[in-house]
């Protein structure tokens, strides 16, 4: 009966063995180049016949059995790669350390070796395994700092640990809540990206008005360029009244044949471990609401209610003047008309001059108008007036 191994998970440990100059008298030691097999990772024990549980430890221990000779006592740097195939294809990298012992987080190599399978095709719902896998180490010796030195590099044998109990072992993948734009617009500035605002009862589903030009734009879930960054292949579909504008720019980003500004919508949805963006790209129009407008009946894209749309990516929307002053609950509200969505739920108003947007929040605050006023909005800087 296979013994489970719980908790830290110690190997085989072995001393360090330090090597020396073969001449004590030479003040000029040469470099000697690790010969192959000078590198040994030593195989545990139990390797064969234990079952390793990943979910109860907290650490997994392998040690190095025997260092390289490099003619001196020279300070190496040794890093240890795990794999699912035994030729360590497709390893990644789990430990690095000076010494002759890895520890490795139980958690982490648990998540490695989860995303292996599944990008090796394995599914959810095929967890828990029992599977072998696969460990080899490498060094070289390392100048101070830290780079190493061409000729020292060595690989070691590799080991199997016969039998691994792995779990599913990564985080679930969900919709981003919020995405950030950053362009030509704005310099390619994530400090001073716009944040793209959800739907209300919708929050898979984004938008915000947004220039675009030749050069395009980018959206990611994180203010920053990590990598994250999604251009135009990253969409799954391009829809809309504009999408016939949108295009790839030569270094892949949103862009425009003309350039001006859109009423960007992403519907972002997940699939397996993916995230999938579904973008429209609509008229850039506005709309009055409430008892300000001719009708004022909050009848949805009333005639004559829709802003005057700016040449410029720093131009203002501005409305129609308020036929009427606001009155009992009306207030003066304003929105853009998301496909699927009620009026409201993609409504803003600017308080203390600036745009608030309604989101998933509740109802707003209100805002009076008089006959003959009109609002004025900045969506590059999110600032506004009614004046």
């Amino acid at each position: 009966m296979k013994k489970i191994i719980k908790f830290a998970l110690l190997l085989v440990c072995s001393a360090c063995i330090f090597t020396a100059c073969d001449d004590d008298r030479d003040s000029n030691p040469t470099l000697q180049k690790p010969t192959a097999g000078s590198l040994v990772l030593n195989t545990p024990a139990m390797a064969a016949n234990a079952t390793y549980d990943l979910a109860n430890s907290n650490q997994l221990v392998l040690t190095l059995g025997n260092l390289p000779n490099y003619g001196f006592p020279a300070y190496a740097t040794y890093t240890l790669a795990v794999s699912l195939n035994s030729d360590m294809s497709n390893a990644q990298d789990v430990a690095t350390t000076p010494y002759a012992k890895f520890e490795v987080d139980a958690a982490s190599l648990a998540a490695t070796l989860t995303t292996m399978a599944t990008d090796a095709g394995m599914s959810e719902a095929a967890f828990p395994l029992d599977i072998p896998i696969y460990f080899q180490a490498r060094g070289a010796a390392t100048q101070y700092a830290g780079n190493a030195i061409e000729g020292t590099e060595t690989t070691s044998n590799v080991v199997k640990l016969s039998t691994v109990h792995l779990l599913y072992s990564l985080p679930p993948v969900t919709a981003p809540e919020v995405l950030y734009i950053t362009g030509s617009f704005n310099g390619w500035s994530w400090d001073s990206s716009l944040a793209m605002v959800p739907c209300y009862d919708g929050p898979n589903v984004l938008w915000h008005m947004v220039w675009i030009d030749e050069a395009g734009i980018k959206f990611n879930a994180n203010r920053a360029w990590d990598g994250g960054e999604v251009g135009f292949n990253g969409l799954h579909s391009v829809t809309g009244d504009l999408a016939g504008n949108i295009q790839a720019s030569s270094d892949g980003n949103i862009a425009s044949s003309q350039p001006g500004w859109y009423l960007m919508i992403i519907t972002a949805t997940v699939s397996g471990r993916d995230i999938i963006y579904d973008a429209q790209f609509n008229e850039p129009n506005v709309w009055l609401m409430g008892t300000i407008t001719a009708k004022a009946d909050w009848s949805e894209q009333e005639e004559g209610m829709k802003f005057e749309v700016p040449t410029t990516p720093d131009g203002e929307f501005v409305s129609p003047a308020f036929v009427n002053n606001s009155s009992g609950d009306g207030g003066v509200r304003a929105y853009v008309k998301v496909p699927g969505f009620d009026w409201w739920k993609s409504e803003f108003m600017v308080f203390d001059k600036k745009i608030v947007y309604r989101a998933g929040g509740g109802d707003q605050d209100r805002i009076e108008g008089f006959a003959g006023q009109k609002l004025y909005l900045n969506f590059n800087n999110e600032t506004g007036d009614i004046k």
